[in-house]
């Protein structure tokens, strides 16, 4: 029986390969290989935006992918998988889930979050959905929709939660999604060491994904400069 995304995720840690256009490592191929290095490492799956990321990331890896495209609109806060047509362009690569954008802002486009997820289902059965969340409310209503998994991804990203650490009061946040929702909880944001990682399972958490910590060297370097205080 082959195992869904879920069940190998499970425990295990996610790294996320992304490089925005502006970043110095922007670019499908560096970002296949950082996916390479990853799996090297024992990672369980890999987080990637753009078609053209997760594509090449696919073909480098025989890890699962969970894909998004952020994509920025005028008349709206909401950029990561925004609407169906982002949807409709990750599945030409056929990533094993999607994440999208699960905070109760405005939405481009003409589908509200409910809608979309239905769309989804109807139209691509088989891909699981992760809801990127940022507030306690946000878990709740992601939950209720019938997303396969709740990511912590946004908190402390959004205008309500903005100055908010997922690793604040010993990571108050996720323990609290964690006892609202029925779903797998992924712990992503900001996690910056094993020791964080290790504790967000401790509490319960499904799974963790660690993106900056890893792949962005320029972040990598700045806590290094900070800390010694140049």
């Amino acid at each position: 029986m082959t195992l869904s995304i879920l069940q190998q995720i499970k425990g295990r840690l996610v790294v996320s390969c992304q490089a925005l256009d502006d970043e110095p490592l922007h670019s499908d191929f560096i970002m296949s290989r950082m996916a390479v290095a990853a799996q090297q490492g024992g990672a369980a799956a890999i987080r990637a935006n753009s078609v053209e990321d997760v594509k090449a990331i696919m073909q480098a890896v025989t890890l699962p992918v969970i894909g998004i495209i952020k994509r920025d609109y005028v008349d709206s806060q909401v950029y990561i998988t925004p609407t169906l047509q982002e949807i409709d362009e990750l599945m030409t690569a056929g990533p094993q889930m999607i994440a999208l954008d699960a905070t109760l802002h405005p939405r481009p486009g003409t589908l509200a979050l409910a809608a979309l997820v239905a769309a989804v289902r109807e139209r691509y059965p088989d891909v699981l959905l992760m809801a990127d969340i940022a507030t306690l409310e946000e878990a709740i209503h992601a939950d209720r929709l019938g997303f396969d998994c709740v990511g912590t991804t946004l908190h402390g990203y959004t205008e309500e939660t903005l100055g908010c650490q997922l690793a604040q009061d010993d990571f108050v946040f996720l323990r609290e999604v964690l006892a609202a929702v029925s779903v797998p909880v992924i712990a992503e944001g900001n996690v910056e060491t094993p020791t964080m990682a290790a504790r967000c399972l401790a509490l319960g958490a499904h799974a963790v994904v660690v993106g900056g910590a890893i792949t962005r060297p320029q972040q990598i370097t700045r806590r290094f400069v900070a800390a010694l205080g140049n």
